[in-house]
């Protein structure tokens, strides 16, 4: 009898240590770091062709739901479920939800899951351990990948292989924590221990029933959460109030590091976790000199440096073993060995109340984009960019007015009683208070120009009368 595989992608996260690219508004999941492609679009195209394989489930926040959705969209996939976590509340929960959805739907439904954020040279290799996982799983086993360490690394823990398990899997015989470096060098120097990767494979009722012998609490709540999820367009919520009563907790520590059934299955992946900016140096394409490159970057006298420019030229003279990324409103120069504590500047930038760690410039939303040009006391300019066929919602404001001057394509515009289009160089005002709604009914993008003016000037202030996106 076929297994039947379905990836779950948990979608969660923040990736701070990848500031200034990653942000909690566009995460590091959702950037291309590593390829043309996002993290997410990869790690979803890396699951074809695994015998079995079903179409995804997605488990992600509501605040990224739109962005994964086009992210999909663009390379012909589409989840068979997409679960919206009210509040975030570590793996264990996540998984769970997602094994109550699919036993509810396929009973004898095998998960794959997979981290959004993870990048595998190897896929082939990976697909091949993904099947020889699920066919170990339908003995009950649950499966974690071991990666083959290839260094003396503490910024993973260890998995200890135990009895053989045939054909290509062990035991576990002990979960190991983050060590030191000391003793990350007796580890690997004794053998047979592997990194933690984060990947799993086993039953969606096996699971369940782990959950519910080693964290009842979990069991019940996500239970609850998905007895009461409601759906929302293409997406499925679940119920706030039980899904928040969770306990917060990740799935080692909740079943695997608990259970009698672990089993691990060593591989070799070419695989990272894509923790920092060191690390996308260590995997990108360098020049003679050790450096790696992206954008409009010119080096002179440099070596063992990654750069990355988003929006300006860079350029760096008569250094080696930095990291440099530019963005639209942010640059960032580390050490390349020091690149792990960018967590750290994140952490003063929120403590000071700063909108970078939270937004780029350009702010995504399922309409389009829109982007900062500049701002000063009672204006503030942005370019943007509507969709072919999409809209924003019907709102008003209470302390701002607003200018729109069409730079290319046509605009539908609502304003108070009255509709009207608008083609290039055309333009219309909107008074403070008066209801309004900017469409783009054409075939291809709209570009304009608003001018906002008024005593506050905050996303806050918008009255949602309509929304197509159901945002309140």
């Amino acid at each position: 009898m076929p297994i039947n595989v379905y990836p779950v992608i948990l979608c969660g996260g923040s990736g701070t240590r990848l500031w200034p690219m990653s942000r909690r508004l566009l995460p590091k999941q959702l950037l291309p770091l590593v390829s043309e492609r996002t993290m997410l679009q990869e790690t979803v195209l890396r699951t074809a062709g695994i015998p079995g394989v079903q179409a995804p489930v997605i488990v992600g926040s509501e605040e990224h739901r739109f962005l994964v959705a086009e992210q999909l969209r663009a390379v012909s996939l589409a989840p068979g479920l997409h679960l919206l976590e009210p509040v975030a509340r570590n793996t264990a929960p996540a998984i769970a939800a997602a094994a109550w959805a699919l036993t509810a739907r396929d009973p004898d439904a095998t998960m794959l899951v997979l981290p959004a954020d993870h990048a595998i040279e190897r896929v082939a290799a990976f697909r091949d351990a993904a099947a020889a996982a699920a066919r170990l799983a339908e003995s009950g086993a649950m499966v974690t990948f071991g990666i083959v360490p290839t260094e003396p690394a503490t910024g993973y823990g260890y998995i200890e292989r135990g009895a053989p398990l045939p054909p290509n899997g062990f035991r576990v015989a002990r979960f190991v924590e983050k060590p030191s470096l000391e003793v990350a060098r007796k580890l690997l120097a004794a053998g047979g221990h592997f990194w933690n990767s984060g990947m799993f494979v086993f039953r969606a009722d096996r699971l369940l029933e782990e959950v519910a012998t080693h964290c009842p609490a979990i069991h019940a709540a996500t239970r609850r959460a998905v007895e009461l999820a409601k759906g929302d367009l293409d997406f499925c919520r679940l119920d706030r109030d039980s899904f928040a009563a969770s306990p917060a907790d990740s799935i080692d520590y909740a079943v695997m590091e608990k259970t009698d059934r672990a089993a691990v299955i060593p591989v070799d992946l070419g695989w990272s976790d894509v923790g920092s900016w060191s690390q996308i140096w260590q995997m990108a394409k360098k020049d003679a000199q050790g450096n790696a490159t992206r954008g409009d970057v010119v080096c002179h006298d440099t070596r063992d440096t990654y750069v990355r420019a988003e929006r300006r030229l860079v350029a760096t003279v008569g250094v080696s073993d930095l990291v440099v990324i530019e963005t639209g409103d942010a640059v960032l120069v580390a050490s390349r060995d020091r690149a792990q504590d960018v967590k750290a500047i994140v952490e003063s930038l929120q403590k000071s109340g700063r909108e970078e760690p939270n937004a780029h410039d350009r702010v995504y939303r399922p309409w389009g984009y829109y982007e900062s040009i500049d701002a000063g006391e009672r204006f503030q300019v942005k370019r943007i960019m509507v969709k072919p066929g999409q809209a924003l919602s019907l709102q008003m404001h209470h302390h701002r007015a607003e200018h729109w001057i069409v730079v290319s394509g046509t605009a539908r515009v609502t304003r108070g009683d009255e509709s009207v289009l608008l083609s290039e160089n055309q333009s219309t005002y909107i008074p403070l208070g008066v209801t309004h709604r900017l469409e783009n009914p054409g075939k291809v993008p709209l570009y304009l120009i608003e001018v906002q003016s008024g005593s506050y000037l905050g996303e806050d202030d918008i009255v949602r009368f309509e929304d197509q996106y159901g945002r309140g």
